[in-house]
């Protein structure tokens, strides 16, 4: 790509119908990047939402290889992009260029794990409940279950990840993976990089023979809206602030067909501190957990802003340690100019309450957020109030001291849902903590014991969600292979000829899935 349209993609075609032209900014210093780009219209917007409807059977209906071909197509075009394309990410976003090559490594790894899951098969959920036609007082007629992708997902991308949350990101990989065709809503914070991964999809498209309409994008504020009310739409996925999933979900929810909403939200992110562990290794933890606040600047969903420890010498002495760590932590550049000013109307809030005392970190000057440490008494988590559960998006972190085990219990049931939670612990105490690991269950998606939360491994097991107001839906997840149950939905086919039958479901098993046959996990024909 030689230079920036700042076009709208719709089914397989660029579009710029509209008047409004954005502008994309060097994050570090405000300066206008080149290219402008045009903000969609409403039949923009509409064109996209029917090209991907015009799409959805065309895909569905396409070997589960081919869509496979089609991830690793993806995958291979991200891995291509060139010094220009990473040079115009770091001027977005003002994120270092190694940081900006491991998450394109994540984003391609993605889309090939995924295309992994689709010649594995397993993501089909074959059930077969054969017809009983002698079983008595009534027979039992032949029962076939398998999962289908539930139509057009509107994908809105996020600030913090221009790769592996964005254009090309989870929610896009385990869409087109379910057979859905996308319509992203690019991020205003890094248009350009949107264009650059956009058009290396639709080279994958057309490499791999994919229907028109398999990916769409629109640029503009205001345009999400149009998008989630789209009756072509049938689910959502966005990552974002808990202000916008909400309203996203009340437009979802308000449609006269009300569509799911995937929305990863806000956390705080618990780091419990057992006294085992202070009193063994208090100035390693200190360390890595003020390196973990401030990777990034702080700008991950699974950043730790809360620290609860148990009172006693050792973790008094542990405070004045991660002050000292905190105090020496370097201020840094945010994504954008929005999320620094959000950033600092976070922190004068905390600096507000009467309840909270400021620990360190040096004033906020310049366009660069230096890194703050908090500490409130534990009665203020107890008695609910709010700010304490406040995510403030940024390089901050609250700590609590608590009495006992018994007010750390009471503690935790006070937090809201959370993506994740850590206990750092020595073997001995964790093996008398089960108490607690059952309590963080109920609150979090993902447990950690003696590691930090920034980093999310992309595998089969992984969990990226947990309660509201983590995520929108608990049941669901941002990363990991199981992603994709979020944009499927089963179908049951009753006493039907073998021959309409999808291939999952057939007798003869020719796609060779290990399969719920009779209630029994096989491969044979059935």
């Amino acid at each position: 790509m030689t230079r920036i349209l700042g076009h709208n993609y719709i089914g397989g075609q660029r579009s710029a119908l509209g008047e409004v032209r954005l502008q994309s900014l060097d994050a570090a210093t405000g300066e206008a990047l080149p290219g402008a780009f045009s903000q969609a219209t409403a039949a923009e917007v509409d064109a996209a939402a029917n090209a991907a409807a015009s799409a959805f059977p065309v895909l569905r209906g396409l070997p589960a290889g081919r869509r496979a071909e089609f991830l690793d197509a993806i995958a291979d075009e991200l891995d291509a992009l060139g010094d220009d394309f990473i040079a115009t990410v770091c001027r977005e976003t003002a994120l270092p260029a190694g940081r900006i090559l491991g998450e394109r490594g994540r984003t391609s790894g993605q889309m090939r794990l995924f295309a992994k899951v689709l010649r594995r098969g397993d993501f089909h959920g074959a059930r077969i409940d054969r017809a009983l036609p002698d079983r008595q007082p009534l027979p039992r007629p032949d029962v076939r279950q398998c999962r289908i992708g539930v139509g057009p997902v509107a994908v809105f991308g996020a600030s913090n990840f221009p790769l592996a949350f964005s254009t090309a990101g989870g929610d896009t990989a385990s869409a087109l993976a379910a057979g859905c065709p996308v319509v992203v809503k690019a991020h205003s914070g890094h248009m350009a990089t949107a264009e650059w991964v956009a058009d290396a999809i639709i080279r994958a498209a057309d490499r791999t023979g994919m229907p028109a309409g398999v990916f769409n994008m629109i640029y503009g504020g205001g345009v999400g809206e149009w998008l989630v009310k789209h009756p072509a739409i049938q689910a959502v996925g966005f990552t974002g602030s808990l202000k916008g999933g909400n309203a996203l979900s009340r437009l979802a929810a308000e449609r006269p067909q009300p569509i799911p909403v995937f929305a990863e939200m806000s956390s705080i992110n618990p780091v419990i501190l057992l006294p085992g562990a202070l009193q063994a290794r208090s100035e390693t933890i200190a360390r890595e957990l003020s390196a973990s606040v401030t990777l990034g600047c702080g700008q991950f969903c699974t950043n730790p802003g809360l620290v609860l420890g148990l009172r006693s010498s050792a973790f008094s002495a542990f405070v004045e340690q991660f002050k000292a760590q905190m105090a020496g932590q370097p201020a840094q550049t945010m994504l954008n100019r929005g999320t620094l000013a959000s950033y600092r109307k976070g922190l004068q809030q905390l600096h507000q309450h009467p309840g909270i005392r400021h620990l360190a970190g040096g004033e906020e000057v310049g366009n660069q957020a230096r890194p703050q440490l908090f500490q409130a008494d534990v009665s203020l988590l107890l008695s609910g109030d709010e700010l304490l559960q406040e995510e403030v998006f940024g390089p901050a972190t609250l700590v609590i001291e608590v009495e006992d085990q018994q007010q750390l219990a009471a503690a935790i049931r006070a937090l809201r849902g959370q993506l994740t939670a850590t206990l750092l612990g020595e073997p001995g105490e964790l093996g008398e903590c089960g108490w607690l690991s059952e309590l963080l269950q109920e609150k979090v998606g993902r447990v950690l014991i003696n590691g930090y939360p920034t980093g999310v491994e992309v595998c089969d097991a992984m969990v990226h969600g947990g309660p509201y107001p983590a995520t929108s839906d608990s049941r669901g997840t941002s990363v990991g292979t199981l992603a994709i149950d979020r944009y499927m939905r089963p179908v049951c086919f009753q006493n039907y000829p073998d021959a309409l039958l999808p291939p999952p479901l057939q007798s003869s098993n020719p796609l060779n899935l290990l399969r719920l046959v009779d209630g029994e996990l096989t491969r044979a024909c059935a």
